[in-house]
């Protein structure tokens, strides 16, 4: 059995998550893996199709069966979707793993994301429905986190530095 993922990223929509592990990979000599873009590739069609057209439960069930695989089987760069961490069995999962919490504020989000129609959870007032979004998630992020990174008004190489700087790695 592997020791699993070398960095888990976890986080809100928008908060870089895929653009710094990506980096984070690269900088590691590591593979990178996202959970969200498995769950693309699994079903043929994007996430807010799944939304739309078989519901939050279905995707959510999807998603915790991804995250399920990637932690058993990646051992380098894992990215998960902002939701997954609302799964007690995937938090669990996350226990004693090297977890970076890549956290923002609400206008971050909206100057990176626009939070626009891509987003299923945030069709109507995205502003408010984002903070909510956040109230209810930001303990379960910190929660599984073993650090945090704020990542407002940072280049992902300036996160991808602090995350490694926070988890005490080095880069190749």
């Amino acid at each position: 059995m592997t020791a699993g993922p070398l960095v888990v990223l976890v986080g809100p929509m928008g908060s870089g998550k895929s653009t710094v592990g990506a980096l984070l990979a690269e900088r590691l000599g590591v593979p990178y893996r996202d959970t969200d873009a498995d769950i693309v590739t699994a079903q043929g069609r994007p996430i807010s199709d799944i939304f739309v057209d078989e519901g939050e439960p279905y995707f959510r069930e999807l998603e915790r069966q991804a995250v399920a695989a990637a932690i058993a089987e990646h051992t380098g760069v894992l990215a998960l979707g902002g939701g997954a961490v609302l799964d007690e069995g995937t938090r669990t999962l996350l226990t004693g793993l090297p977890v970076a919490y890549l956290s923002m504020d609400v206008e971050e989000a909206v100057r990176r994301v626009g939070l626009g129609a891509a987003r299923p959870l945030l069709a109507v007032n995205p502003r408010r429905q984002w903070r909510e979004l956040m109230e209810a998630r930001r303990p379960l992020y910190t929660e599984v986190a073993r650090v945090v990174v704020a990542t407002d008004d940072r280049t992902p190489e300036e996160v991808a530095q602090a995350v490694l700087d926070a988890l005490e790695l080095k880069d190749v």
